[in-house]
């Protein structure tokens, strides 16, 4: 039994010898890769704020603004009249564009 552990004991050191080795070579390498992992981190941080932006501007578009009803902006989306009579959509990074007379469509039969 004492083998045993000697020869455990001995193999454990040896392997952790083996990985910090391996730990530091590769260090090196990986700096690149969480180089990258922060620049995906930070795209998708931001696509997440954008949609929370959108989110919320169209919760109040709903409750504020009256909703064009029969009519589609250009990218398909809901069309609202704010408090001046202007028509807007709500485009995916969360802000209002106003809409000109000809940009405004007739919702496809349907839908």
């Amino acid at each position: 039994m004492m083998k045993t552990k000697k020869y455990l004991v001995g193999s454990l050191a040896a392997m952790a010898m083996i990985a910090s080795v391996a730990f530091t070579a590769g260090a090196q390498e990986k700096k690149t890769d969480v180089g990258k992992a922060i620049q995906k981190t930070g795209k998708a941080a931001k696509s997440v704020g954008n949609k929370t932006a959108e989110v919320a501007v169209k919760g109040t578009a709903k409750v504020v603004d009256a909703k064009y009803k029969g009519k589609i902006a250009p990218d398909g989306s809901d069309v609202y009249i704010d408090g001046k009579n202007n028509k807007y959509y709500i485009n995916s990074k969360g802000a209002k564009v106003y809409l000109k007379v000809s940009q405004i469509r007739n919702k496809p039969a349907g839908k």
